[in-house]
C-alpha cells in the first residue's frame, strides 16, 4: 500500500496494541526520512492523548555509540514519555503489552525550570535540572528484530515500552554524571558496564540536545517533566522469567523480574 503519515501512525498504534511486529516502512517506503518519522511521531502522541494518556516527559535514543553501532543508525533523536510507560517500582516488565523487550541503563533527569531551544549548551541544561536518578528503560520495537532506518524509529517513538527510575534521587551537583557508573547484571552475572560519560560524552549534552531538537518542533522542556537521556549501555533481552539488576554507583539499584 502507499505509506503516509496517517497510515503509519495508525499501523504503528495497532501494532503495539496488538503485540504484532512488522518490517520497517522503509521498506516500502524509502522517503520515510527523519522529519516525516517525527511527523508521525507527533501524530501518535496525539493520539495517546486523546485516548486518556498525559504526557510526562521525552526520552532519547541512540545517544552512545555502543548503540549506534549496535542499532546501525549513527545519530540520537528524541520522543515522548507519556505516563502509560511508567512502570512501578517492583513491578515485572510488563510482558502481555510488548513484543520483545529489552533493558537498558539510563541517567534520568526531573526538569526544575523550563528549557528552551536553540542554543541550549551542557552547562544551561544542567541549570535546569532539579533532580538526578538512574533509570531502567524497557524499550520495544513494533519492527521485526529490531530492524529499522532512523526514519523508521523515530516514528515508532524510540522504540518506547516502559521505564522505571531508581530509589535514590539527587541533585545534579552533587556527582560527576560523567563517572557515574553503571552495571548491568543478568540472572546473576555481569554483562555489560558502562559511565555516564557514553552518553554524548556527559548525559547533560544529550538534556541539551533535547531542548534543542524540540526547539525545532516548537516545544520546550517543560519543569515537571522526566527525561531519560538514552541507553549506557546496549540493552540486554528481557523475555519472562528474566532478572535484571542494574546498579548505579551514586543513584542505587535496579531490579527488574522479567515476568511470566
Amino acid at each position: 500500500m502507499a505509506w503516509d503519515i496517517e497510515s503509519v501512525a495508525a499501523e504503528l498504534l495497532r501494532c503495539e496494541a496488538e503485540r504484532v511486529d512488522r518490517p520497517p516502512f522503509s521498506d516500502e517506503w524509502p522517503e520515510l526520512d527523519l522529519a516525516t518519522g517525527y511527523a508521525i511521531q507527533d501524530r501518535t502522541l496525539q493520539a495517546r492523548l486523546d485516548r486518556g494518556e498525559t504526557l510526562v516527559g521525552v526520552k532519547l535514543g541512540l545517544t552512545s555509540k555502543a548503540k549506534q553501532q549496535r542499532m546501525g543508525v549513527h545519530f540520537p533523536f528524541v520522543a515522548w514519555l507519556t505516563d502509560a510507560m511508567v512502570m512501578p517500582a517492583g513491578d515485572p516488565v510488563p510482558q502481555p503489552r510488548l513484543i520483545h523487550p529489552r533493558i537498558e541503563p539510563e541517567i534520568v533527569f526531573v526538569m526544575r525550570e523550563r528549557l528552551a531551544g536553540p542554543g541550549v549548551t551542557c552547562a544551561t541544561a544542567m541549570a535546569a535540572v532539579d533532580t538526578v536518578w538512574g533509570g531502567a528503560e524497557v524499550i520495544d520495537s513494533r519492527f521485526r528484530d529490531f530492524r529499522f532506518t532512523a526514519g523508521d524509529v523515530v516514528a515508532d517513538n524510540a522504540s518506547s515500552g516502559a521505564f522505571v527510575t531508581g530509589p535514590v534521587g539527587v541533585a545534579p551537583g552533587d556527582l560527576d554524571l560523567s563517572l557515574e557508573a553503571a552495571l548491568v547484571e543478568v540472572d546473576g552475572v555481569i554483562v555489560d558496564s558502562a559511565t555516564g560519560a557514553a552518553v554524548q560524552g556527559h548525559p547533560g549534552e544529550a538534556l541539551a540536545l533535547a531542548a534543542n531538537e524540540l526547539a525545532k518542533r516548537g516545544h520546550a522542556l517543560e519543569p515537571g517533566w522526566i527525561v531519560l537521556t538514552g541507553g549506557m549501555t546496549d540493552a540486554v533481552p528481557a523475555p519472562a522469567g528474566t532478572s535484571v539488576a542494574i546498579h548505579f554507583t551514586n543513584l542505587g539499584s535496579i531490579f527488574v523480574n522479567g515476568g511470566e
